[in-house]
């Protein structure tokens, strides 16, 4: 887990693909999510990924799971399993971007990625406003925060071409910056939307 950094202090070591498989035979129980998250271990807040009901999982209680995130596993399971499926969601990408927290920052830009992955029914509009987000984040040098930014950039990217072209032009702009974190982001991310086009 060190290897990842991601705190094992509070952690069993049981395997990814383990927790996943637990979730899958436990099914979605909400009452069972709320009480794992607060034994404070790691594999059981993970599992809250797989076993809280999206349906009834309140803006409150995302925004006081996110106050506990310690690691970047936490922010990409839970945003790629359970947040995305929120009628909270797109709100949350709002507000948690501009979380000075480098974990709950991150949040905000897994939680667009995994949107632009899994929200079938979103309109191109939030995702140019989810840009914008990005545009203004683009200068956070913190590892983890940056690597999710341009991750989200990517997935935007990767849409349709409307969204392609406007996610060039922003990655075009940032490559240009004079601020080392957003000329990397913008550089690394066209090396890949220029091959998807």
């Amino acid at each position: 887990m060190a290897r990842y950094a991601i705190p094992a202090d509070h952690a069993f070591g049981v395997a990814m693909k383990d927790m996943k498989a637990l979730g899958k035979q436990l099914g979605r129980c909400h009452a069972l999510a709320l009480a794992l998250w607060k034994t404070g271990h790691y594999e059981a807040r993970m599992l809250t990924a797989f076993v809280a009901d999206p349906a009834e999982l309140t803006a409150e209680q995302m925004d006081r799971w996110c106050r506990d995130f310690d690691n970047w596993a936490y922010c990409d399971t839970l945003s790629f399993h359970l947040f995305d499926r929120t009628p909270h969601a797109w709100k949350k990408v709002e507000q948690w971007s501009r979380r000075k927290g480098e974990f709950q920052k991150r949040t905000a830009f897994a939680l667009l990625w995994s949107l632009a992955l899994h929200d079938k029914r979103a309109k191109d509009s939030q995702f140019v406003e989810g840009l914008g987000l990005i545009e203004r984040a683009a200068d956070d040098e913190r590892n983890f925060v940056k690597k999710a930014v341009n991750m989200a950039l990517r997935a935007i990217g990767k849409r349709n071409r409307s969204l392609h072209a406007a996610a060039v032009i922003v990655a075009t702009r940032l490559s240009e910056s004079s601020k080392p974190t957003a000329r990397w982001l913008g550089k690394d991310a066209l090396r890949e939307l220029r091959v998807t086009r």
